[in-house]
């Protein structure tokens, strides 16, 4: 896998704020990958520099090969940008908005006329053809301006919050269609402070506050990191005092920092050792007599890993993992 948008010390400063503090980000093509902070933490300005509608005040940046500061017409001809603001153009209908930019990227008309056919069926567009853009609900219109920013067929697509706003259905849709985008080899680039969808569909993430990029790398990576041991979850087939039972024998093992039992009746362990001692857990717990239903690694929870990296003083200001 090569990196098909890389940044090294990217700073963007206005005045006396400190918006961008150095970013460094590799992400690798086919990825999508999630950046993910609060609100001012430097995502959208990251993005801008990125889609060259900003200029960085130190650093430098690459898309597909081209740099951002000495090739912008070619960086904007391989990238395709989703702002947080979708701007509607008022009596224009919808194939008129598409066709619209598709002539500004200079497109013949039977280009544009077969290009917007095909996005219409790829966003779920086609029955609104004729339909003025003001006229389409929240999720419709993001759905649109996705399909603008794939026009040209870029290589790259940067989405700036693109589920803000939508309710659930309109999410899952959108989350659904990012994913057939990454199988038609498009890299994605999407920026969010929703934290449990960024975890469902991006493969990596950088997590962002005050403008730095405090961890990078797929989130299985990072929590290995940043956590000493796992979090185990145990059903046992028991009730009562023999659940009890089951927690007391968990919490009495040398590597088991810590057991309880879960609302729905799980044990959930914090457990200090590796993959072998798990096994070795695994495997006393049943010699043990304890009736063992399942027995896995918690999932990953973004937002734990967030809370937990930006708490960290001492977290250095870049650090990646593979």
């Amino acid at each position: 896998m090569t990196a098909i948008v890389s940044t090294q010390g990217l700073v963007k400063r206005y005045d006396r704020t400190l918006a961008v503090a150095g970013v460094d980000l590799e992400i690798e093509e086919g990825e999508i990958f999630g950046l993910v902070g609060p609100n001012g933490a430097g995502k959208t300005t990251t993005l801008r520099i990125l889609a060259t509608l900003l200029e960085p005040t130190a650093g430098e940046a690459e898309v597909a090969g081209w740099s951002l500061a000495r090739n912008p017409n070619e960086v904007r001809r391989v990238l395709g940008f989703m702002p947080d603001v979708f701007g509607v153009y008022d009596d224009m209908r919808v194939w008129e908005y598409l066709d619209f930019f598709g002539r500004c990227y200079g497109l013949s008309a039977p280009a544009r006329k077969r290009i917007i056919g095909d996005l219409l069926e790829l966003v779920d567009l086609a029955d609104k053809r004729d339909t003025y853009v003001q006229g389409l609900s929240r999720g419709m219109q993001q759905r649109l301006c996705l399909a603008h920013a794939l026009v040209h067929d870029p290589k790259v697509l940067l989405l700036d919050e693109p589920a803000s706003g939508l309710d659930p259905r309109a999410r899952v849709e959108l989350r659904e269609l990012l994913r057939e985008l990454r199988v038609l080899g498009k890299t994605i680039l999407i920026s969010s402070h929703i934290l449990p969808e960024l975890e469902e569909l991006c493969t990596s993430v950088a997590i962002v506050d005050r403008g730095r990029v405090l961890a990078s790398g797929r989130i299985a990576d990072i929590e290995k990191r940043l956590r000493v041991g796992a979090v185990l979850r145990a059903r046992v087939i028991a009730e009562g005092e023999e659940l009890e039972a089951a927690r007391a024998w968990f919490s009495g093992q040398a590597e088991v920092a810590s057991a309880a039992i879960l609302p729905d009746g799980q044990v959930e362990l914090g457990f200090r050792g590796d993959e072998i001692e798990t096994a070795a857990l695994l495997r006393d717990a049943i010699a043990s007599g304890l009736r063992i239903a399942s027995f896995s690694r918690a999932a990953s929870d973004l937002e734990e890993l967030f809370l937990q990296v930006t708490g960290q003083d001492e977290v250095p200001v870049q650090e990646a993992v593979a």
